[in-house]
């Protein structure tokens, strides 16, 4: 009976334990969550981004300080929102597909429609890579971006 009860211990905990995948993605979607839409990107940043983080946009700087410098101080009221559609993950990348919206109050803002990938080590975020477009007003098919 005892092996029994340790058996069933056993498994629930297994059960319940984070995988490594779900690990980078529970990473990133805590990162970009703080940084994007409670905005606060010098928390996230110093949480979540490795010091010599690298990035592939060419409007951000490499780095923490790059990230910290590009988001950090808005020169208007942040009121942006992030909605997150999905997160893929594979090996040491999390994929996020998300609608950013400016000013969701804003009829008129349809928003862009972004993937971004991360590289997860540990719990730091070491790498980025990002693409965008426009939401359109008009689509010549009815899918959707999303």
């Amino acid at each position: 009976m005892k092996t029994l009860f340790l058996l069933a211990l056993t498994l629930s905990a297994s059960a319940h334990a984070e995988t490594a995948l779900e690990h980078n993605k529970r990473i990133v979607r805590e990162f970009y969550d703080q940084a994007f839409n409670q905005h606060q990107p010098v928390e996230a940043a110093m949480k979540y981004l490795r010091e010599d983080y690298k990035q592939h946009n060419p409007h951000v700087a490499d780095g923490r300080k790059g990230f910290i410098d590009a988001f950090a101080n808005p020169t208007e009221p942040d009121e942006s929102v992030t909605n997150f559609k999905r997160f893929i993950a594979e090996d040491d990348l999390v994929m996020v597909h998300s609608h950013g919206i400016d000013h969701p109050n804003d009829p008129k803002d349809r928003g862009v429609a972004v993937v971004d990938i991360f590289r997860v080590q540990g719990d730091l975020i070491t790498e980025h890579w990002d693409v965008g477009q426009k939401v359109p007003e008009t689509s010549k098919n009815s899918n959707g971006m999303f």
